[in-house]
Protein backbone atom coordinates (compact mmCIF):
# COMPACT_ATOMS: atom_id res chain seq x y z
CA UNK A 1 0.00 0.00 0.00
CA UNK A 2 2.56 2.43 1.03
CA UNK A 3 4.42 1.41 -1.99
CA UNK A 4 2.07 2.60 -4.51
CA UNK A 5 1.22 5.61 -2.42
CA UNK A 6 4.72 6.72 -2.95
CA UNK A 7 4.10 5.89 -6.77
CA UNK A 8 1.41 8.14 -7.30
CA UNK A 9 2.72 10.41 -5.75
CA UNK A 10 6.25 11.00 -7.56
CA UNK A 11 3.75 10.68 -10.83
CA UNK A 12 1.77 13.77 -9.23
CA UNK A 13 4.80 16.24 -9.00
CA UNK A 14 5.96 15.02 -12.38
CA UNK A 15 3.15 15.81 -13.40
CA UNK A 16 2.46 18.90 -11.81
CA UNK A 17 6.07 19.85 -13.02
CA UNK A 18 5.26 19.01 -16.96
CA UNK A 19 1.69 20.67 -16.71
CA UNK A 20 3.39 24.47 -14.78
CA UNK A 21 7.02 24.33 -16.04
CA UNK A 22 5.60 23.18 -20.02
CA UNK A 23 3.94 26.84 -20.43
CA UNK A 24 7.02 28.30 -20.16
CA UNK A 25 8.94 25.84 -21.74
CA UNK A 26 6.56 26.43 -24.64
CA UNK A 27 6.79 29.93 -24.16
CA UNK A 28 10.60 29.32 -24.67
CA UNK A 29 10.06 27.36 -27.58
CA UNK A 30 7.93 30.36 -29.31
CA UNK A 31 10.04 33.47 -27.88
CA UNK A 32 11.44 34.22 -31.39
CA UNK A 33 8.67 32.79 -33.54
CA UNK A 34 6.05 34.91 -31.30
CA UNK A 35 7.88 38.29 -30.56
CA UNK A 36 8.76 40.70 -33.19
CA UNK A 37 10.25 43.60 -31.31
CA UNK A 38 11.90 43.66 -28.40
CA UNK A 39 8.89 44.87 -26.58
CA UNK A 40 7.34 41.91 -27.21
CA UNK A 41 10.63 39.78 -26.42
CA UNK A 42 10.23 41.76 -22.74
CA UNK A 43 6.41 40.99 -22.62
CA UNK A 44 7.36 37.18 -23.09
CA UNK A 45 9.93 36.86 -20.72
CA UNK A 46 7.49 39.27 -18.11
CA UNK A 47 4.80 36.68 -18.52
CA UNK A 48 6.95 33.96 -16.96
CA UNK A 49 9.02 35.72 -14.79
CA UNK A 50 7.57 35.75 -11.76
CA UNK A 51 7.40 31.76 -11.91
CA UNK A 52 9.39 30.38 -14.07
CA UNK A 53 12.26 29.30 -11.26
CA UNK A 54 9.14 28.59 -8.99
CA UNK A 55 8.08 25.87 -11.57
CA UNK A 56 11.23 24.00 -11.42
CA UNK A 57 10.81 23.18 -7.52
CA UNK A 58 8.48 20.76 -8.85
CA UNK A 59 11.14 18.75 -10.69
CA UNK A 60 13.52 18.80 -7.44
CA UNK A 61 10.92 17.48 -5.60
CA UNK A 62 9.81 14.86 -7.61
CA UNK A 63 13.80 13.74 -8.17
CA UNK A 64 13.85 14.25 -3.96
CA UNK A 65 10.97 12.02 -3.54
CA UNK A 66 12.10 9.56 -6.31
CA UNK A 67 15.65 9.06 -4.29
CA UNK A 68 13.82 9.27 -1.04
CA UNK A 69 11.19 6.61 -1.97
CA UNK A 70 13.07 4.25 -4.75
CA UNK A 71 16.66 4.45 -4.28
CA UNK A 72 17.51 1.46 -6.28
CA UNK A 73 15.56 3.32 -8.99
CA UNK A 74 17.12 6.30 -8.30
CA UNK A 75 20.53 4.94 -8.44
CA UNK A 76 19.66 3.02 -11.83
CA UNK A 77 18.54 5.65 -13.57
CA UNK A 78 20.91 8.39 -12.47
CA UNK A 79 24.05 5.68 -13.67
CA UNK A 80 22.46 4.90 -16.95
CA UNK A 81 21.02 8.17 -18.25
CA UNK A 82 24.66 9.78 -17.11
CA UNK A 83 25.25 11.52 -20.54
CA UNK A 84 21.48 12.72 -21.13
CA UNK A 85 21.16 13.97 -17.29
CA UNK A 86 24.02 15.90 -17.92
CA UNK A 87 22.65 17.38 -21.07
CA UNK A 88 19.21 18.49 -19.23
CA UNK A 89 21.38 20.07 -16.62
CA UNK A 90 23.37 22.24 -19.07
CA UNK A 91 20.12 22.77 -20.84
CA UNK A 92 18.08 23.95 -17.53
CA UNK A 93 21.75 26.06 -16.68
CA UNK A 94 21.84 27.83 -19.97
CA UNK A 95 17.74 28.30 -20.08
CA UNK A 96 18.08 30.05 -16.56
CA UNK A 97 21.31 32.13 -18.35
CA UNK A 98 19.16 32.83 -21.19
CA UNK A 99 16.69 34.86 -18.86
CA UNK A 100 18.43 36.80 -16.31
CA UNK A 101 21.69 37.97 -18.27
CA UNK A 102 19.96 39.00 -21.37
CA UNK A 103 19.53 42.98 -19.70
CA UNK A 104 22.58 42.93 -18.35
CA UNK A 105 24.06 44.72 -21.60
CA UNK A 106 22.18 47.18 -23.73
CA UNK A 107 23.28 46.07 -26.67
CA UNK A 108 20.75 44.10 -29.79
CA UNK A 109 23.73 41.95 -30.52
CA UNK A 110 24.09 40.55 -26.08
CA UNK A 111 20.05 40.65 -26.29
CA UNK A 112 19.62 38.46 -29.22
CA UNK A 113 22.45 35.99 -28.12
CA UNK A 114 20.67 35.51 -24.90
CA UNK A 115 17.12 35.17 -26.93
CA UNK A 116 18.45 32.46 -28.54
CA UNK A 117 20.47 30.47 -25.53
CA UNK A 118 16.32 30.80 -23.87
CA UNK A 119 15.12 29.42 -27.13
CA UNK A 120 17.55 26.20 -28.14
CA UNK A 121 17.41 25.27 -24.62
CA UNK A 122 14.05 25.27 -23.72
CA UNK A 123 12.82 23.52 -27.29
CA UNK A 124 15.88 21.03 -26.47
CA UNK A 125 14.33 20.27 -23.63
CA UNK A 126 11.41 19.84 -24.75
CA UNK A 127 12.51 16.99 -26.65
CA UNK A 128 14.53 15.11 -24.26
CA UNK A 129 11.94 15.25 -21.63
CA UNK A 130 9.90 13.52 -23.89
CA UNK A 131 12.70 11.33 -24.80
CA UNK A 132 13.29 10.11 -21.80
CA UNK A 133 9.73 9.21 -20.81
CA UNK A 134 9.45 7.18 -24.17
CA UNK A 135 12.93 5.69 -23.19
CA UNK A 136 10.69 4.77 -20.17
CA UNK A 137 8.34 3.13 -21.92
CA UNK A 138 9.73 1.04 -24.08
CA UNK A 139 12.54 -0.32 -21.63
CA UNK A 140 16.57 -0.11 -20.82
CA UNK A 141 19.11 -2.86 -21.34
CA UNK A 142 19.20 -3.75 -17.48
CA UNK A 143 21.38 -5.75 -16.19
CA UNK A 144 20.86 -8.65 -13.69
CA UNK A 145 22.54 -5.75 -10.59
CA UNK A 146 19.73 -3.24 -11.81
CA UNK A 147 22.05 -1.02 -13.88
CA UNK A 148 22.24 -0.08 -17.38
CA UNK A 149 24.59 1.89 -19.89
CA UNK A 150 22.70 3.53 -23.11
CA UNK A 151 25.11 5.45 -25.73
CA UNK A 152 23.42 8.77 -27.22
CA UNK A 153 21.76 6.25 -30.24
CA UNK A 154 23.10 2.97 -32.02
CA UNK A 155 21.49 2.24 -35.39
CA UNK A 156 18.34 4.43 -34.64
CA UNK A 157 16.06 1.01 -33.78
CA UNK A 158 14.37 -0.39 -31.31
CA UNK A 159 15.57 -3.77 -29.55
CA UNK A 160 17.25 -5.45 -26.79
CA UNK A 161 20.18 -3.28 -26.41
CA UNK A 162 18.96 0.60 -27.77
CA UNK A 163 19.93 3.68 -27.30
CA UNK A 164 18.69 6.83 -25.65
CA UNK A 165 17.39 8.25 -29.40
CA UNK A 166 15.31 5.62 -31.92
CA UNK A 167 12.71 6.04 -33.68
CA UNK A 168 10.22 5.46 -31.02
CA UNK A 169 11.99 7.90 -28.76
CA UNK A 170 11.88 10.90 -31.41
CA UNK A 171 8.15 10.15 -31.94
CA UNK A 172 7.98 10.80 -27.99
CA UNK A 173 10.26 13.98 -28.38
CA UNK A 174 8.37 15.14 -31.13
CA UNK A 175 5.03 14.94 -29.23
CA UNK A 176 6.39 16.42 -25.97
CA UNK A 177 7.85 19.52 -28.49
CA UNK A 178 4.65 20.21 -29.84
CA UNK A 179 2.49 19.94 -26.64
CA UNK A 180 3.96 21.76 -25.03
CA UNK A 181 4.56 24.78 -27.41
CA UNK A 182 0.54 24.95 -27.77
CA UNK A 183 1.21 24.95 -24.06
CA UNK A 184 2.81 27.97 -24.09
CA UNK A 185 0.92 29.38 -27.20
CA UNK A 186 -2.14 29.01 -24.91
CA UNK A 187 -0.74 30.79 -21.88
CA UNK A 188 0.88 33.67 -24.29
CA UNK A 189 -2.74 34.20 -25.62
CA UNK A 190 -3.66 33.88 -22.01
CA UNK A 191 -1.40 36.75 -20.56
CA UNK A 192 -1.16 38.92 -23.45
CA UNK A 193 -2.56 41.59 -26.00
CA UNK A 194 -2.19 42.79 -29.37
CA UNK A 195 -0.25 41.46 -31.80
CA UNK A 196 1.52 38.94 -29.68
CA UNK A 197 -1.91 37.79 -28.89
CA UNK A 198 -3.26 37.30 -32.04
CA UNK A 199 -0.27 35.42 -33.22
CA UNK A 200 -0.16 32.98 -30.08
CA UNK A 201 -3.85 32.28 -30.81
CA UNK A 202 -2.86 31.65 -34.60
CA UNK A 203 0.23 29.43 -33.70
CA UNK A 204 -2.43 27.50 -31.35
CA UNK A 205 -4.62 26.89 -34.42
CA UNK A 206 -2.37 25.32 -36.58
CA UNK A 207 -0.28 22.98 -33.77
CA UNK A 208 -3.54 21.47 -33.00
CA UNK A 209 -3.42 18.91 -35.82
CA UNK A 210 0.09 18.24 -35.45
CA UNK A 211 -0.79 17.69 -32.19
CA UNK A 212 -3.65 15.19 -32.72
CA UNK A 213 -1.87 12.92 -35.68
CA UNK A 214 1.12 12.83 -33.08
CA UNK A 215 -0.71 11.70 -29.91
CA UNK A 216 -2.09 8.77 -32.37
CA UNK A 217 0.98 8.63 -33.62
CA UNK A 218 2.81 8.09 -30.14
CA UNK A 219 -0.22 5.61 -29.08
CA UNK A 220 0.08 3.34 -32.02
CA UNK A 221 3.83 3.28 -31.61
CA UNK A 222 3.81 2.51 -27.76
CA UNK A 223 1.35 -0.50 -28.61
CA UNK A 224 3.51 -1.50 -31.15
CA UNK A 225 6.94 -1.41 -29.26
CA UNK A 226 5.18 -2.60 -26.09
CA UNK A 227 1.55 -3.66 -26.10
CA UNK A 228 1.86 -5.56 -22.46
CA UNK A 229 1.29 -1.34 -21.43
CA UNK A 230 -2.23 -1.84 -21.95
CA UNK A 231 -2.93 -4.73 -20.00
CA UNK A 232 -3.70 -2.46 -16.71
CA UNK A 233 -6.64 -1.07 -18.58
CA UNK A 234 -7.93 -3.89 -19.60
CA UNK A 235 -8.08 -5.55 -15.96
CA UNK A 236 -9.25 -1.97 -14.48
CA UNK A 237 -12.00 -1.00 -16.32
CA UNK A 238 -12.35 2.33 -14.51
CA UNK A 239 -8.96 3.50 -15.73
CA UNK A 240 -10.44 3.63 -19.34
CA UNK A 241 -11.45 7.06 -18.06
CA UNK A 242 -7.90 8.72 -18.22
CA UNK A 243 -8.11 8.08 -22.45
CA UNK A 244 -11.38 9.22 -22.50
CA UNK A 245 -10.26 12.07 -20.50
CA UNK A 246 -7.23 12.22 -23.35
CA UNK A 247 -9.64 12.68 -25.82
CA UNK A 248 -12.57 14.88 -24.38
CA UNK A 249 -9.54 17.46 -23.54
CA UNK A 250 -8.65 17.43 -27.27
CA UNK A 251 -11.38 18.11 -28.13
CA UNK A 252 -12.19 21.03 -25.67
CA UNK A 253 -9.01 22.34 -26.84
CA UNK A 254 -10.01 22.56 -30.31
CA UNK A 255 -13.39 24.24 -29.45
CA UNK A 256 -11.84 26.86 -27.33
CA UNK A 257 -8.87 27.53 -29.50
CA UNK A 258 -11.69 28.19 -32.51
CA UNK A 259 -13.90 30.27 -30.28
CA UNK A 260 -11.31 32.65 -28.63
CA UNK A 261 -11.61 30.90 -25.32
CA UNK A 262 -8.60 31.58 -23.72
CA UNK A 263 -8.47 30.18 -20.76
CA UNK A 264 -10.54 27.26 -21.76
CA UNK A 265 -7.91 26.38 -24.18
CA UNK A 266 -5.20 26.89 -21.45
CA UNK A 267 -6.84 24.46 -19.17
CA UNK A 268 -8.18 22.31 -21.85
CA UNK A 269 -3.95 22.07 -22.53
CA UNK A 270 -3.01 21.03 -19.05
CA UNK A 271 -5.37 18.58 -18.40
CA UNK A 272 -3.94 17.02 -21.86
CA UNK A 273 -0.64 16.78 -20.29
CA UNK A 274 -1.70 15.69 -17.04
CA UNK A 275 -4.23 12.96 -18.25
CA UNK A 276 -1.30 11.61 -20.87
CA UNK A 277 1.38 11.42 -18.32
CA UNK A 278 -1.77 10.03 -15.68
CA UNK A 279 -2.06 7.37 -18.82
CA UNK A 280 2.10 6.52 -19.04
CA UNK A 281 1.78 5.66 -15.43
CA UNK A 282 -1.35 3.83 -14.92
CA UNK A 283 0.41 1.77 -17.70
CA UNK A 284 3.39 1.29 -15.89
CA UNK A 285 2.18 0.07 -12.55
CA UNK A 286 3.69 -1.59 -10.60
CA UNK A 287 6.73 -1.11 -12.97
CA UNK A 288 8.94 1.99 -12.40
CA UNK A 289 11.82 0.88 -15.02
CA UNK A 290 11.29 -0.95 -17.60
CA UNK A 291 13.83 -3.91 -19.07
CA UNK A 292 14.64 -3.61 -22.48
CA UNK A 293 14.88 -7.93 -22.82
CA UNK A 294 13.57 -9.76 -19.96
CA UNK A 295 10.34 -9.01 -17.47
CA UNK A 296 12.15 -10.25 -14.71
CA UNK A 297 14.54 -7.83 -14.18
CA UNK A 298 11.87 -4.80 -14.65
CA UNK A 299 12.74 -2.25 -11.86
CA UNK A 300 9.10 -2.38 -9.82
CA UNK A 301 7.53 -0.38 -6.90
CA UNK A 302 8.07 -3.43 -4.49
CA UNK A 303 11.93 -4.70 -5.57
CA UNK A 304 12.84 -0.54 -5.70
CA UNK A 305 11.51 0.64 -2.65
CA UNK A 306 12.91 1.90 0.96
CA UNK A 307 12.22 0.70 3.94
CA UNK A 308 8.26 0.72 5.23
CA UNK A 309 9.06 2.77 8.68
CA UNK A 310 11.02 5.57 6.17
CA UNK A 311 8.14 5.66 3.87
CA UNK A 312 5.17 5.99 7.13
CA UNK A 313 7.59 8.75 8.28
CA UNK A 314 8.57 10.41 5.53
CA UNK A 315 5.08 10.81 4.28
CA UNK A 316 4.25 12.82 7.37
CA UNK A 317 6.73 15.07 6.15
CA UNK A 318 6.08 15.43 2.76
CA UNK A 319 2.53 16.18 3.63
CA UNK A 320 3.91 19.46 5.73
CA UNK A 321 5.97 20.24 2.78
CA UNK A 322 3.49 19.93 0.52
CA UNK A 323 0.94 22.24 2.25
CA UNK A 324 3.81 24.75 1.94
CA UNK A 325 4.92 24.59 -1.23
CA UNK A 326 0.71 24.79 -2.63
CA UNK A 327 0.60 27.91 -0.55
CA UNK A 328 3.24 29.53 -1.76
CA UNK A 329 2.23 28.96 -5.60
CA UNK A 330 -1.53 30.01 -4.69
CA UNK A 331 0.14 33.16 -3.82
CA UNK A 332 2.42 33.62 -6.85
CA UNK A 333 -0.27 32.66 -9.36
CA UNK A 334 -2.71 35.16 -7.95
CA UNK A 335 0.06 38.06 -7.73
CA UNK A 336 0.61 37.39 -11.23
CA UNK A 337 -2.60 36.75 -12.37
CA UNK A 338 -4.53 38.95 -15.67
CA UNK A 339 -2.98 40.19 -18.75
CA UNK A 340 0.33 42.02 -19.32
CA UNK A 341 0.59 45.47 -21.10
CA UNK A 342 3.15 46.41 -22.78
CA UNK A 343 5.35 49.09 -21.60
Amino acid sequence: MMETTWFWLVALMLIAYVVLDGFDLGAGVLHLLLAHTEAERQLVLRAIGPVWDGNEVWLIAGGGTLYFAFPRLYASAFSGFYLPLHIVLWLLIWRGIGIEFRMHVTSTVWRSLFDGFFSLSSLLLTVFFGAALANVLRGVPLQADGYFFEPLWTNWRVGPAPGILDWFTLIGGATALVALALHGANFMALKTSGGLNDRARRLARRLWPLLLALTAASLLATLDVRPALLDNYRAHAAALAIPALVVASLVALRVCIQRGHELGAFLSSSTFLAAMLAGAAEALYPNLLLDSGSQARHLTIFNSATGRYAMSAGLIWWSGGIVVAIAYFVFVYRMARGKLSQP
